[in-house]
């Protein structure tokens, strides 16, 4: 089966899994989360290799290049194969403080104890 030489951006990135649904990737283009080679892309808007597809996936802004171009839905081996993620890593994440607990019928704290527990937290 040859491969096509365009496909539609939302069942592109429906097809590499970038989205669960092909109607959420249709929507993620409507609000302006996929952008092709720069430009906002409408659902409609043709994909061809080598084209820069950015997508907001959630919290993370994925950076991908289309390597080939599928329009069914495939494994997720075959879906990795289809693109090149160049998303940098995440930072790395700070270690928050661990809770404060009071011991269990401790009662509510006095001002003295409250003045001690936002020292701990850093207030």
């Amino acid at each position: 089966m040859a491969e096509p030489s365009t496909v539609r951006v939302d069942s592109w990135s429906w097809a590499v899994r970038l989205y669960k649904t092909r109607s959420a990737a249709s929507a993620a283009c409507k609000a302006g989360h996929i952008r092709v080679n720069g430009d906002r892309a409408k659902p409609a808007q043709p994909v061809h290799i080598g084209d820069e597809v950015r997508a907001r996936v959630g919290d993370v802004d994925r950076i991908l290049i289309a390597r080939r171009l599928i329009v069914k839905r495939v494994g997720a081996s075959v879906a990795a194969e289809c693109f090149e993620d160049l998303t940098p890593p995440p930072p790395p994440k700070t270690e928050a403080p661990s809770a404060v607990v009071r011991e269990r019928g401790a009662g509510r704290p006095t001002k003295r104890d409250r003045r001690i527990l936002d020292q701990l937290r850093g207030r």
